[in-house]
């Protein structure tokens, strides 16, 4: 049974880039960092993007269906990565409302993705199925499945997730100027 009608999922799955860049204009704009949201989000955004780099690692897209590493414990510990680093960086950011943003761009744009991207590995895969009765969507299981495959870092490299860790350096560089720079001083 589907979550959301599929022209909202197919809208929103063509607008998600777009979307992206409006949560990064409003990021920049709202992010009031300090030494303190630095030090807590750095390594919450560095969880998830060292989840993301081994996600990475192990998929190979419409060729088979990824079940070894992140995936035998989570379908889309892609998704999961994201969400990491996001937190993160609200946290660095010290801005309360981004959050409420982050999470109401998960659930009505990510989780609609989410779906799509499954009906389509469902399509394309017969063992889709029985995957997904033995690894949950989105809560990582304790005992994951067992697989042959391993990381591959040309598969990271084939998936562009390089980008992601420009786009978190560029993110993190971004707050540490904002603070260095553009703090206000206490008046003496």
């Amino acid at each position: 049974m589907s979550l959301f009608p599929k022209p909202y999922a197919d809208l929103v799955a063509r607008l998600r880039v777009t979307f992206g860049f409006v949560l990064v204009l409003l990021f920049a704009w709202m992010a009031k960092p300090d030494a303190r949201s630095l030090t807590i989000g750095f390594p919450i955004s560095l969880a998830g993007l060292v989840l993301r780099a081994w996600a990475a690692g192990h998929l190979e897209k419409n060729t088979r269906l990824a079940d070894s590493g992140p995936y035998a414990y989570v379908r889309n510990p892609l998704y999961i990565g994201t969400l990491l680093v996001a937190a993160g960086l609200v946290v660095a950011s010290r801005r309360w409302l981004l959050a409420a943003v982050f999470a109401g761009v998960f659930l009505l744009i990510y989780l609609p993705v989410i779906e799509l991207e499954e009906q389509h590995l469902a399509n394309l895969f017969p063992q889709f199925a029985a995957y997904s009765t033995r690894v949950r969507a989105l809560w990582p299981s304790v005992h994951p499945i067992q697989s042959n495959h391993r990381f591959r870092w040309s598969l990271y490299r084939r998936n562009g997730e390089y980008q992601a860790l420009a786009g978190f350096l560029a993110g993190e560089a971004f707050l540490i100027v904002k603070f260095v720079f553009f703090r206000p001083f206490p008046l003496s």
